[in-house]
């Protein structure tokens, strides 16, 4: 079968993760999933091993990917893993940073690796990281501390010698509140208008990955919301 292109999901089976891969396969992309569960929409799909070291986890993700791409290369890789979680220094403060950093960071770094063996040249590679980690965070550090390290990655990929395929595009998307089932089943007397759609980031990352509006190399985009409308602002 021919495809328009190929993409990886990492997060595949998160609220975003689910929508971006359904949105990628109904353009006629063949899509990729790496997460702690299978995602069956997924053409091919990477169940990581929780209990498997960081280096582990590496080494079985890109094995796997090699095995399914099947010799071709890569349009795009998205990253949309994460996670959130509060407290400030007094409680947990180690076992939520490292929560965090799994989750975001971890995730983030495993990408990377991804980009540098099997995405194409001009191809993009795009991270998640958080509107509020550009401020102080004291009552989320280990959120905060996590999602800054994804905006100094994004950052460093982004420069000359970072070993990612020629003109290859990184950008970090900076949201501030998801319009997933789980926020709204947590915060259901919110503003709504002012959380970002899903669809609105699918079809973002599907437009990237075409060439159409490509950000700048190295972007931390913020997504901010306003009456059910969307822009993004450079930081």
């Amino acid at each position: 079968m021919s495809y328009a292109g190929r993409v990886l999901i990492y997060g595949g089976r998160g609220a975003l993760g689910l929508k971006c891969i359904s949105h990628f396969k109904a353009n006629n992309f063949w899509v990729g999933s790496v997460d702690l569960s299978e995602n069956s929409e997924a053409h091919y799909s990477i169940i990581v091993n929780k209990d498997e070291s960081f280096v582990q986890q590496e080494a079985f993700i890109a094995s796997a990917l090699q095995e399914g791409l099947k010799g071709e290369k890569l349009d795009g890789i998205f990253c949309v893993a994460g996670g959130w979680i509060g407290g400030n220094a007094k409680k947990n403060l180690a076992k939520n940073s490292e929560l965090m950093w799994k989750q975001s960071v971890c995730s983030s770094l495993v990408a990377a690796t991804l980009a540098t063996k099997y995405l194409k040249e001009n191809a993009i590679v795009q991270f998640t990281g958080a509107k509020a980690a550009l401020d102080p965070t004291p009552g989320m550090l280990g959120y905060g501390v996590a999602k800054a390290a994804v905006h100094q990655l994004t950052k460093s990929l982004a420069s000359d010698n970072s070993g990612l395929p020629q003109n290859t595009t990184v950008v970090a998307i900076l949201p501030v509140t998801l319009d997933t089932p789980m926020n709204r089943k947590w915060m259901p007397d919110a503003d709504h208008s002012t959380w970002t759609p899903l669809d609105f980031i699918a079809d973002l990352f599907l437009k990237w990955t075409k060439g159409e509006g490509k950000p700048a190399n190295g972007s931390l985009l913020q997504l901010l919301t306003k009456d059910s409308k969307t822009d993004l602002v450079p930081v």
